[in-house]
């Protein structure tokens, strides 16, 4: 896919598409002629060379068998926003039929210590009468606190956020899965794909794929999410899948990221950006400070059009359509892909966000 960068207030080309998250323009983007799907080879090379992989109209095919399931979540989506209850909406028959026998609701809280959190609703996990996993959670949460951007998250897991080690509960985790396919039923888009298992396998070097901590997300326009990674440990990456709507993508390895900053930088005359300049003498010092509160680098990162247009034409851009993958590895801090997510178009398009890891001998 051909893309063209036009600067803010340049006059795009047409059926172009505006950049903008959170009130800062950066620019238009243009996209011509379709990608085309890499070679497993390409994918598996790319994959361990620590780069995001785009796999275009891969779940096309499980898209179409999904049209019910999609306008379902679309209403669950509009009624939390309209401020409905998200544990009471999981108590209608639509939800209950698929939760039950397995996961029995036990509980909501509403999220007063997170200025993000909505409501996180709690469920055990029973097999006949035996409990098998307890203080399942999903979350609702908005992607930020700006009152114009009514992008939502649902996320599932176990346990303390942010305190519990998922990784050494792999019985939970998996059951928390489960109970993602009950609640969004279009994870089998993912889950179920016979195609994409199959190439997933092979870029795990034979162990078959396990989709863990799972992510729904619902970009709306103004919306997305700023320059991050997303490493947790056990994890090898992150699959990502768009089921509507369209999403820009910036994604590199870390490792990259710091180099085209000083490239960047070293083009770019005067007293600007004195202090980044200052802290990528010590390149370890640098990676560290990412790891940070970074404010510096999201100044250039994440607020500025023409470092955009730079990454751009370095060709770490992606634009992601219904039945676009995007895979993400993510196995280590220091060669992580970090990524940018901006919502294009007037479409808020849901999309899954699945990590990826090696298959346990201890399934569920």
């Amino acid at each position: 896919m051909k893309l063209e960068y036009f600067a803010p207030g340049v006059s795009p080309a047409p059926n172009s598409l505006k950049l903008h998250r959170r009130g800062v323009e950066l620019g238009w983007i243009g996209f011509f002629d379709s990608a085309s799907m890499p070679a497993a080879e390409t994918v598996i090379q790319a994959w361990h060379a620590h780069s995001a992989v785009l796999l275009p109209g891969m779940l096309n095919d499980a898209l179409a068998g999904l049209t019910e399931q999609l306008a379902q979540s679309q209403l669950l989506m509009n009624q939390i926003l309209e401020g409905e209850e998200l544990s009471e909406l999981f108590e209608q028959s639509c939800y209950s039929e698929r939760l039950t026998p397995d996961f029995e609701l036990t509980g909501a809280s509403f999220e007063d210590h997170d200025d993000q959190g909505i409501e996180k609703v709690y469920f055990d996990c029973w097999r006949e009468d035996e409990l098998i996993a307890d203080d399942l959670w999903c979350k609702a949460s908005w992607l930020s606190l700006e009152d114009d951007d009514p992008s939502l998250r649902f996320r599932f897991s176990f346990g303390m956020e942010g305190y519990e080690d998922v990784a050494s509960d792999h019985e939970r985790q998996l059951c928390a899965a489960r109970l993602t396919d009950a609640i969004f039923p279009e994870s089998s888009a993912i889950t179920a794909h016979v195609k994409l298992n199959a190439l997933l396998g092979q870029v795990l070097d034979g162990a078959p794929p396990v989709y863990t901590e799972r992510i729904v997300y619902f970009n709306a326009p103004n919306g997305g999410a700023q320059m991050h990674h997303d490493v947790e440990r056990g994890h090898e990456g992150v699959v990502f899948a768009q089921l509507s709507g369209a999403t820009f993508w910036l994604a590199l390895s870390k490792d990259r990221l710091i180099d085209e900053i000083k490239a960047y930088l070293d083009t770019q005359a005067g007293e600007n950006w004195t202090l980044l300049r200052d802290l990528l003498k010590d390149r370890e010092q640098f990676a560290h400070y990412l790891e940070d509160e970074h404010e510096l680098a999201e100044d250039l990162m994440d607020r500025h059009p023409d470092f955009f247009r730079y990454l751009i034409d370095k060709q770490y851009a992606y634009i992601l359509k219904p039945g676009d993958v995007l895979l993400l590895p993510q196995a280590g801090l220091d060669t992580c892909v970090w990524h940018s997510v901006l919502c294009l178009g007037d479409e808020t398009g849901e999309a899954l966000s699945f990590a990826l890891k090696k298959a346990a001998d201890d399934a569920v």
